[in-house]
């Protein structure tokens, strides 16, 4: 393949992409420069394909995998808000399933991310708060020696489905580590704005991030990620790709195009504008959505792409609404871990199915790996399970799935661990050894303490719990010898 057809063929995009856009949008865009023309973009994607195209078959199926930064779990319309407007989510959620019980690996970002690489617990990682953590020098206890980026030797899906001839790209964010550590190390050829950073400077333009060359002034950030994302789909369009797309909104600073953030206002009178404005912001990434499908759609490759929907912890309480769920992001509750999740794999999904069976972020990976043929890395441990049956409408023989965050957040969260099994969750608390059991089935927003009045069952969730972090090696907090509740105060993230 010639430079100058790619460049031709960039050209093509570029132009078609901002009428697509207009069909997609509820409003003009705010730049017409497309950001797939700048050169250093080209030039990654020129070396990927390129990479690709001596010697990579069709072998398997395109992967893409949208993680949004901070989605409450009811976020979308289809998930039963009446607020935002998610279309284009809604008509992927139609395309294939989505799962009603669904959760995060974390509370918090970077271990999700981890574990979304990996499909294995941030636990087993000893990677298990976001990077660089809060610093609480007098807090009763002190959190373990965790690791500060997703190491080398962690083999990714990325990695894998390299190996076997996937193009792959990394466009978002990834606050898994820096330099060393960043998505070129970890398995992808290409990576638009990954840095070890956890929120950009500005959502617009310019952005100041090092891996994403700044567009014209007043680009949105979102709307380059999916520039970025449509470019590599259309290089890669006869070969199979992985695309990660981790979008860094709706994480703040709470920024959105002041023309839609304006109707959410006129939507809801009286709403605070940081309200309006993160609906706006959940409106674009729908948007970005919108433009991923209309592309494969378009190109005809729709029918050998699957597509997974997810968000990396739960909403954050003081901007969006988790109820009946309790708390947020940043909480030992399910409202820090219980988020969106859809999959829309044709051959695989069922167009508008549902399925109650609890997944969680592992589950992903491995499901990638298993229905690609990809595999696994012999000597790395797989937590997470392949979703395979339950996306054909089946079941999961599986009995529990665990969190264990031994560090202070400012979203509410002291160290603890937590474990489900069926409808029951017990949480322990490590300051003070205590135990919460919670029925999931009549009580979802966590309010009625039955330890007390189950202490067989807490007994037997706890036994499972301690017996779960033995096996992954989940690393304890210990006494803090300077410990001073007088001096203890939390630090935003």
């Amino acid at each position: 393949m010639r430079a100058t057809d790619d460049w031709s063929q960039l050209v093509s995009v570029h132009s078609c992409a901002q009428a697509r856009r207009l069909q997609v949008r509820r409003e003009p865009p705010t730049n017409p420069v497309s950001s797939v023309l700048r050169p250093l973009a080209i030039v990654g994607l020129l070396l990927a394909a390129t990479t690709l195209e001596t010697g990579a078959a069709d072998i398997g199926p395109n992967v893409i995998v949208v993680l949004v930064d901070d989605m409450g779990w009811k976020d979308l319309s289809c998930q039963g808000s009446d607020f935002y407007e998610t279309p284009q989510i809604d008509r992927l959620a139609a395309s294939g399933m989505r799962f009603t019980t669904a959760y995060s690996a974390c509370t918090v970002c970077s271990p999700t991310r981890a574990a979304m690489m990996t499909g294995q617990y941030p636990a087993r990682l000893h990677l298990t708060d976001w990077i660089t953590g809060h610093a609480r020098p007098h807090s009763k206890l002190r959190p373990p020696d965790w690791t500060q980026h997703l190491p080398l030797e962690a083999v990714t899906v990325a990695e894998r489905l390299k190996a076997r001839g996937y193009a792959t790209a990394s466009i978002g964010k990834w606050h898994l580590g820096g330099n060393e550590h960043d998505p070129e190390h970890q398995g992808f050829d290409v990576n638009r704005g990954g840095t070890s950073k956890g929120q950009p400077p500005s959502y617009f333009s310019p952005y100041r991030i090092p891996t994403l060359p700044d567009g014209p002034e007043g680009e949105y950030l979102t709307d380059r990620e999916a520039d970025e994302a449509v470019a590599f789909i259309e290089v890669h369009r006869d070969q199979p790709f992985f695309l990660y797309l981790p979008h860094h909104g709706v994480h703040t600073p709470i920024q959105a195009k002041p023309e839609t953030a304006a109707r959410y206002a006129a939507k809801r009178p009286g709403i605070p504008p940081r309200l309006a404005a993160y609906a706006a912001m959940v409106e674009s990434i729908d948007n970005a959505t919108g433009r991923i499908l209309e592309t494969l759609e378009r190109l005809g490759i729709r029918d050998r792409t699957a597509i997974f929907f997810t968000s990396d912890n739960g909403g954050q309480a003081s901007i969006t609404d988790m109820r009946p769920l309790r708390a947020g992001k940043g909480s030992a509750y399910e409202g820090g871990v219980r988020v969106p999740f859809i999959v829309s794999w044709p051959g695989v999904t069922a167009p508008g199915s549902t399925s109650d069976v609890p997944v969680i972020t592992p589950d992903i990976p491995a499901t990638i790996l298993d229905l690609t043929g990809a595999g696994t890395q012999g000597d790395q441990p797989l937590d997470g399970r392949s979703l395979a049956t339950v996306l054909r409408g089946g079941t999961l023989d599986r009995e529990t799935i665990a969190w264990h965050y031994p560090h202070y957040h400012p979203g509410g969260a002291t160290p603890h661990s937590a474990i489900r099994a069926g409808n029951w969750r017990l949480v322990h608390f490590y300051e003070d050894g205590r135990d919460e059991l919670y029925d999931l089935a009549t009580d979802p927003g966590e309010a009625d303490d039955l330890a007390a009045k189950r202490p067989e069952k807490a007994a037997d969730l706890r036994r499972r719990l301690d017996a779960w972090l033995a096996d992954v090696g989940g690393q304890l907090p210990t006494p803090n010898p300077d410990a001073d509740p007088s001096r203890d105060r939390p630090r935003g993230e």
